[in-house]
């Protein structure tokens, strides 16, 4: 799993040069969803709040997340993505299908299932 996670880390890099995995994770969420505000991400990735706007400050800056204010409760922020952060996803996107699909090339489609019937239980934690 060591193995797994530094890996996932290096190819996030490939990616996105400018984003780390966290901060790419944080703003997938956020076009997942539409926009949210920052505690959901919080809790979503088990983060402190702290090192969540440290991300989001750095998406910000960037360009690829907007802060508004929430109009069902003005003392909140929803944050969304702009249309750069869009480009760019969509950009990262193609090439984690690439990635993927250049990984995968020589596994049967036993295998592939195989592995997400795996990773299906592993997230369950069954």
């Amino acid at each position: 799993m060591t193995t797994f996670a530094r890996r996932a880390r290096g190819r996030a890099a490939e990616l996105h040069p400018e984003l780390s995995l966290v901060a790419y994770s944080i703003f997938d969420l956020v076009l997942e969803h539409g926009g949210c505000q920052a505690t959901d991400l919080a809790e979503q990735f088990l983060l402190d709040k702290s090192t969540v706007s440290r991300q989001v400050s750095a998406l910000e800056k960037q360009g690829y997340l907007t802060r508004e204010v929430d109009p069902g409760n003005r003392r909140n922020h929803l944050l969304h993505a702009t249309a750069a952060g869009r480009a760019v996803a969509r950009a990262a996107e193609r090439r984690r299908r690439e990635a993927f699909t250049a990984r995968f090339a020589d596994w049967t489609d036993t295998d592939v299932a195989t592995l997400a019937a795996y990773l299906t239980r592993y997230n369950h934690g069954d």
